[in-house]
């Protein structure tokens, strides 16, 4: 009796099985996709795409001291591209943009390549790794306001030049100024160059190296034409991080520049406390499309995707 009732069972099971199985298999690839993509796209289309859809509808608007006005005007966009100040705000911040990704580029590489390189032991690698990410346990703005004692007048790097006897009188230009401006972006964003490309380094494959070194290379020769195109993903997600997070600043040039520099954000910040609203949203729009023209040139040059799928 009780072989007979298991022998009804067993087979009802492996037919559940089978049927679930072929369910399964009907189910359409693609739904199975947007089932995975689908919360993404939620999140991106409403923190995202709706308030980027919003100041181009406000970019558009009248505007005066009472309020905005729904219209289709495109003098908020004239005012911004006709002003001389508008144009040489721009510029300053693809100054400070470009100055800064040469410097972290040319930073975050040679650190990361010592990390993958030369630290064979991984604790010890992770342990400077860590060491590099100490920084970001911190605020950005506690960071940044740190370097103000150590480069003022009277500060910390200006007293040890004077014990030193290095100088005779405190440097001025350490702080309120373009060097200061420069000096704290690059601490602030050089680790975001060194993660990308490190991690591209890290899939490099030890014996193209040691076959380039065979053949006759020099080190130089090793590093242009094998380690650096082999790196090009990592040069190139590192150098958009670093792009964007300095087109996107603001509090860095206000506080280290004493007012001396402006940035497109500091701008569009004057705008939006004077409730200039159409402005602002013209100019965000602006901005936005400036970025995403140098991001699609990057892109262009380094087709991420394509790398990061191989």
């Amino acid at each position: 009796m009780t072989s007979l009732s298991l022998s009804s069972i067993l087979p009802f099971g492996r037919t559940n099985a089978g049927l679930s199985g072929r369910r399964a298999g009907l189910r359409p690839a693609w739904l199975t996709s947007w089932f995975q993509v689908g919360p993404l796209a939620v999140i991106l289309l409403v923190l995202f795409a709706l308030p980027t859809l919003l100041f181009l509808a406000v970019s558009f608007f009248d505007y005066d001291r009472v309020g905005i006005y729904p219209a289709f005007l495109l003098d908020n966009y004239r005012d911004l591209l006709t002003t001389p100040a508008t144009w040489r705000v721009y510029v300053s911040s693809l100054k400070f943009a470009v100055i800064v990704w040469a410097i972290t580029l040319f930073l975050g590489f040679n650190i990361a390549y010592f990390l993958i390189f030369h630290v064979r032991n991984s604790v010890i690698r992770m342990v400077l790794f860590l060491l590099c990410a100490i920084p970001f346990w911190t605020s950005g703005i506690i960071r940044t306001i740190a370097w103000i004692p150590f480069l003022g007048r009277n500060g910390a790097f200006n007293t040890m030049l004077l014990k030193l006897g290095l100088t005779s009188h405190p440097l001025d230009f350490l702080l309120f100024s373009d060097f200061a401006v420069v000096i704290t972006y690059v601490h602030l964003f050089t680790l975001l160059m060194v993660g990308p490309i490190a991690n591209s380094l890290s899939k490099i494959d030890r014996a193209l190296i040691e076959a380039a070194h065979d053949a006759g290379a020099t080190r130089w020769q090793t590093m242009s034409q094998v380690v650096i195109p082999l790196a090009k993903t990592g040069i190139t997600l590192g150098s958009m991080l670093v792009f964007t997070q300095v087109m996107g600043d603001y509090f860095v040039v206000r506080q280290m520049s004493g007012g001396q520099s402006a940035s497109i954000v500091s701008m569009l910040s004057t705008q939006i406390q004077a409730m200039e609203y159409p402005p602002a949203s013209a100019n965000a729009m602006v901005l936005v499309v400036f970025v995403a023209i140098i991001v699609g040139i990057m892109m262009k040059i380094v087709d991420v995707r394509k790398e990061l799928v191989k």
